[in-house]
């Protein structure tokens, strides 16, 4: 396979990518239980958060009477108890896409909020398939574009393609005219999608098998052109990905 011209790195998100979306359904559960209403607007002010920044977020909207580290605790607390029912899983095609990303020559990063043990527990058998340090925790550096790009891999932003499920993260992957393509949760009471086509994220699929050759090579070639965020009307002989 022929190697991409332009991109040199992949960056892949955990959770709502690689893994299911185990944080939509429980960040629902915790602002009804604090007594909220869940709103598209308290939907984009939490996501692709750290965890302080939301709890913050959440007692201002909500105002439970409790602090941000409580608030917290409640969190992966509620968390556990959705997983009994709702295990955490590798989607469909995550394998694959990675073996593509790889085969077009691509160095592939993961990222999460998470600590590093929950990609070990969970992706650990696939480490060879990512460049090390195979994760990164992007908790205490949202949204990490910059650590990841230029500091981890000294490359520049249109060299580096992500792959995330947060229209709020695709918001500042936009103001850096970084490629992106939006994989958002399928969650019932989620606004992702909605806010990623608002934002006017092209790249935008419903399953990880649509990020195929032909896709990457698309944004490859739009990359080395610095068109990834234009819109879509102004190109011509691009493949639309708003389907």
């Amino acid at each position: 396979m022929e190697p991409l011209r332009t991109l040199r790195l992949a960056a892949v998100n955990i959770d709502g990518v690689l893994l299911n979306d185990s944080f939509s359904p429980v960040l629902y559960r915790l602002v009804l239980k604090y007594g909220g209403t869940y709103t598209r607007e308290l939907e984009q002010r939490l996501f692709s958060q750290s965890r302080l920044a939301a709890a913050k977020v959440l007692l201002e909207e909500t105002g439970a009477e409790v602090s941000e580290q409580e608030a917290i605790a409640d969190y992966f607390a509620e968390r556990e108890h959705h997983l009994r029912d709702h295990p955490v899983h590798t989607l469909d095609g995550a394998e694959e896409l990675l073996y593509r990303l790889r085969d077009l020559g691509l160095d592939v990063i993961c990222y999460g909020g998470l600590d590093e043990d929950h990609f070990r527990r969970h992706l650990g058998a696939w480490e060879h398939l990512f460049t090390v340090p195979h994760y990164i925790c992007t908790n205490d550096i949202r949204p990490g574009i910059r650590e990841i790009v230029r500091d981890r891999f000294g490359l520049d932003y249109h060299q580096a393609l992500f792959i995330d499920d947060v229209a709020r993260f695709a918001g500042h992957a936009k103001e850096r005219d970084v490629p992106f393509v939006g994989h958002p949760s399928t969650f019932e009471h989620g606004f992702q999608r909605e806010l990623m086509r608002e934002l006017g994220v092209r790249h935008l699929v419903g399953g990880l098998a649509e990020i195929d050759e032909e896709r990457l090579r698309t944004l490859d070639r739009e990359a080395g052109l610095g068109t990834v965020w234009q819109d879509a009307d102004a190109l011509t002989g691009t493949r639309g990905a708003t389907r």
